[in-house]
C-alpha cells in the first residue's frame, strides 16, 4: 500500500462512481496505472465493493435499534448458528461478534418501534441459544464515510 493506493481508496470512499479517467485525473496518474492499480486493490481483497448509501428514512426503515445479545453455550457452532440467522433477517444491518459481556451487537432497521419488538419477540427470542438481550433505539447516527489506510 503506497501513496497512490491510499489516493485511490481515499477517492473511491468519497465518490464509488467515478470514472476511471476521473479518478486517475483526481490522483495523478495515468488511466492505465490508474486501472492496473484498482484491479491490483480488488484482487488483493482491499477493495471488497461498491455500494450504495441509501437513506433508511426515505425507504420507509427509519427507526434503527442495536440489540445486545448473549447466547449459550458459548461455542463455536452456536456462534456460528446464531450468526447465520441474524444476517438472513432482511432488518439486519450489521452483526458484530463481541468479547467480553455480550456475544452479539445486532444492528437494524425496521418502520417502527413495535417492528423492533416484533422482531425480538418473534423471531430472536426464540433461538435457543438466546439467553438475553438489551434493546437500545438509535436517535441520530453518525459514521465515518472513509476511512485513512495506514
Amino acid at each position: 500500500m503506497d501513496d497512490v493506493d491510499a489516493a485511490i481508496l481515499r477517492e473511491l470512499q468519497l465518490d464509488a462512481r467515478l470514472t476511471n479517467r476521473q479518478l486517475a485525473a483526481r490522483v495523478g496518474v495515468a488511466p492505465s496505472t490508474c486501472s492496473l492499480r484498482l484491479r491490483a486493490l480488488e484482487q488483493r481483497g482491499v477493495l471488497k465493493g461498491y455500494h450504495a448509501d441509501v437513506d433508511l428514512d426515505r425507504v420507509g426503515l427509519g427507526v434503527q435499534a442495536v440489540i445486545a445479545f448473549q447466547i449459550r453455550p458459548l461455542s463455536r457452532e452456536a456462534i456460528a448458528s446464531f450468526k447465520a440467522f441474524a444476517l438472513k433477517q432482511p432488518e439486519v444491518l450489521a452483526v458484530f461478534v463481541l468479547g467480553g459481556g455480550d456475544d452479539f451487537l445486532v444492528h437494524v432497521a425496521v418502520p417502527s418501534v413495535p417492528d423492533v419488538h416484533a422482531l425480538l419477540v418473534d423471531r430472536f427470542s426464540g433461538r435457543r441459544e438466546v439467553v438475553s438481550f438489551r434493546t437500545s433505539i438509535v436517535f441520530e447516527q453518525t459514521q465515518r464515510r472513509a476511512v485513512q489506510p495506514r
